[in-house]
């Protein structure tokens, strides 16, 4: 994007990077289509682009801007460079989003632009979280210090302009520090991205944020810390601005990032709005949201999103023992209410995937194995995406151990949250890194997926989608080495991208070697595609599938289902369900008198 400045003006080069991360062979993580959008780098080029309509730099300044996703564009830093000096050094260099398992690659980014004395700022959820919650100079912040990076702590809105005449003047302050002044996102610029970078993304979706903040107090949220606790919003007509900008450019689908929608108290406006987007102006809008466990029962929540286009919806299940989600605080997650809100889903017909975190003071992996095959034989979820219970910089988990000096792993890359980072008080390190990879396969196993398929049919569910992600997350983890999120269509690597430290490699061994290991990859991706589609014709085509049942999608009985191993195998299910009769047992006396 850019604009024309009047004659002899000069033009300013704002280069937009959301950093990927390093897998564990040192190689950066990049594909040629990536899975997931990033509304960080969608939020600030929407920002940037005002900023350039506005013409913030002076009339005879324009603001030419680029933006780059690493996990789907490679970053060619000799040709920025180059870029650059053709317009002589007139710009800056903008990491955007960077979070704690990418800061590593940001600062290898950074410093070839830095040693060419290039303005370079940093944002993100390291930058913030660490600002918010340590002592400044935790974590490797001074790191940046020390290359010259200015840090930016916050949301851009109504601050980037800011940032920008400062770089433009060579006066980037060292810090700009929000982190105490969230600002209102009703009526500022929307995110956006042009179809030329959305096009490297699998099914050509986009991403957009409705809503930040959350009221809620997990350990283990970094949000909290750095959007907030008091949730702000934009409106409806906020939103519609946003999908017809994408609509005009043919994108229709949305991943809204929203850590809870349905804590969003513009929900329904939002939802009335896609919903005459859809039924009035013929819009095919698809949407993934992200909910908590008791959206159901807000009054017509689930209807709507069904009518409003959401075709996937994500659940932080987090787990199923009350007694982990209580030392988490995580609280407002009643497993007396799982099968209820799943159920409610599948009635729709939408697709369900749930955030299962491993490595809570009371796993094992005698427990964990226990508690994914109660999950299931009773809950009726499709996909799950298994999480470590990470301390992430920013959230209240890391900051208490930081505090007591526990050992933390030192090497920020794996901050992933698939990669074991401290000690655990009833797993070694090995037994909890094995117990993580082996609940991949505990969970994906033919057996199941062919039972979930059967599910969908009897629910409604799409049979193709249910396929791609079955077909993604069973295989991404042994054939790949990474969590199914970061994930994406083709392995792109390259010798020269390996991460300082690591000896480079011969490109006549690296290169057979990748390209043999492709088609590997693929040879079994090719299998698996084939084996869950020739179920999935099989079990379509069978006239009795639409009457499949089992006791996951059984309804929830009157009795609550109290029998059934959700309840009984631990002891917080077993004082859930006591809390659950005692109020029940309460209120029908009230009733009565």
């Amino acid at each position: 994007m850019s604009a024309s400045p009047k004659a002899g003006g000069r033009r300013f080069q704002l280069i937009l990077i959301k950093p990927s991360h390093y897998d564990d062979d040192g190689y950066v993580i990049r594909w040629w289509r990536a899975m997931i959008p990033s509304n960080s780098l969608a939020a600030v080029y929407g920002i940037a682009t005002d900023c350039a309509d506005r013409e913030i730099l002076g009339s005879d300044v324009a603001i030419d801007i680029m933006a780059i996703d690493e996990t789907n564009t490679r970053v060619d830093i000799p040709a920025l460079l180059a870029k650059l000096r053709q317009h002589d050094n007139f710009g800056m260099i903008a990491l955007i989003g960077v979070q704690s398992n990418q800061y590593p690659r940001a600062l290898d980014i950074a410093r070839p632009f830095r040693d060419a004395k290039m303005a370079v700022a940093m944002g993100g959820f390291h930058v913030s979280g660490c600002l918010a919650m340590l002592d400044g100079s935790a974590v490797e912040l001074d790191a940046c210090r020390e290359m010259g990076i200015s840090m930016f702590a916050g949301e851009a809105e109504g601050r980037f302009e800011a940032v920008l005449r400062d770089a433009a003047s060579g006066q980037l302050a060292p810090l700009y520090d929000f982190l105490k002044d969230m600002p209102g996102i009703e009526g500022s610029p929307v995110p956006f991205l042009p179809k030329q970078y959305v096009e490297h993304t699998m099914g050509l979706s986009t991403s957009f944020d409705a809503g930040r903040g959350c009221p809620y107090q997990c350990s283990f949220c970094t949000i909290i810390n750095v959007q907030g606790r008091k949730s702000r919003f934009r409106s409806a007509d906020d939103v519609e601005k946003l999908v017809r900008m994408n609509w005009t450019h043919g994108v229709h689908k949305f991943f809204i990032t929203d850590d809870n929608f349905a804590r969003n108290r513009e929900w329904e406006a939002i939802f009335d709005r896609l919903i005459s987007l859809r039924e009035k102006d013929g819009i095919p809008l698809g949407l993934m949201i992200q909910v908590d466990t008791l959206c159901h029962k807000i009054e017509n929540f689930v209807e709507k999103a069904k009518r409003a286009g959401v075709t996937r919806v994500f659940i932080g299940l987090e787990n199923v023992n009350p007694d982990n989600l209580a030392a988490a605080k995580k609280r407002q997650n009643k497993i007396t209410e799982y099968r209820k809100m799943l159920l409610a889903w599948k009635a729709q017909g939408i697709m369900t995937l749930a955030g299962y975190i491993l490595g809570f003071p009371s796993d094992t992996p005698e427990t964990i194995r226990r508690d994914i095959a109660i999950i299931q034989e009773e809950l009726p979820l499709d996909i799950i995406e298994f999480f470590n219970l990470t301390p992430l910089p920013g959230s209240e988990d890391h900051q208490g151990l930081w505090r007591k000096r526990v050992e933390m792993d030192s090497d920020l890359n794996v901050y992933d949250l698939e990669h074991v980072c401290t000690a655990h008080p009833r797993m070694t390190s090995q037994e909890w890194e094995s117990i993580y990879q082996e609940a991949w396969s505990l969970y994906y196993t033919p057996k199941h997926m062919r039972t979930l398929l059967r599910r969908a049919v009897a629910t409604g569910v799409p049979l193709g989608s249910l396929v791609k992600l079955l077909v993604t997350f069973s295989t991404v983890v042994p054939l790949e080495k990474v969590h199914p999120l970061q994930t994406g269509l083709l392995r792109l690597k390259r010798p020269s991208e390996r991460r300082p430290g690591m000896p480079r490699e011969n490109p006549w061994y690296f290169w057979p070697r990748f390209v043999w290991e492709t088609l590997r990859k693929h040879a079994v991706l090719a299998n698996t595609i084939v084996r869950l589609m020739v179920a999935a014709r099989a079990i379509s085509r069978n006239s009795a599938s639409k009457d499949y049942m089992d006791q996951a999608l059984m309804p929830v009985g009157d009795d609550g289902d109290e029998t059934l191993d959700l309840f009984t195998k631990t002891a917080g299910g077993d004082a859930a369900v006591t809390h659950i009769k005692k109020v029940a047992g309460l209120t029908r006396g009230i009733k009565a008198a």
